[in-house]
């Protein structure tokens, strides 16, 4: 790639410029929009868990995982943890009012997912047999 396409395409960028107004959109949305952190909104849309129940309710995600989850959710104001002093200490994850104010949305996005996941699941297989040798993931 040459210097000057490189150039071009960040002039191209909105968030060259501090002040636009879709700078930080893509931040944010790779946070919401990510898989494990919608999973965990979904789940803590029900109320107050503590780190083994998401963990066990999140089919397939590692400790790992759940760890990074929830502090970038903590840190985006969206999740609050808390930790009472006892031995062991015991914590708590529940969605702060930020948090709250995204669960229809989530649920909307996860209710759309399941009505038409069979679908969809239909026309991968269908566009897969059409263009084989084509892996697209």
């Amino acid at each position: 790639m040459s210097v000057g396409h490189t150039v071009v395409t960040a002039a191209l960028e909105p968030c060259g410029l501090p002040e636009h107004p879709d700078c930080g959109i893509r931040d944010v949305l790779d946070r919401i929009g990510d898989k494990w952190s919608v999973l965990a909104i979904v789940e803590l849309s029900v109320g107050t868990r503590r780190f083994r129940e998401l963990q066990r309710a999140i089919h397939g995600i590692s400790q790992r995982m759940l760890t990074l989850t929830l502090r970038r959710l903590e840190r985006d104001g969206l999740v609050l943890r808390t930790v009472f002093p006892t031995v062991p200490a015991t914590v708590t994850y529940e969605l702060t009012d930020r948090g709250r104010s995204l669960t229809h949305l989530v649920r909307q996005l996860t209710d759309w997912s399941l009505a038409h996941k069979d679908a969809i699941a239909e026309s991968r297989q269908a566009w897969d047999a059409a263009n084989p040798g084509s892996a697209v993931s």
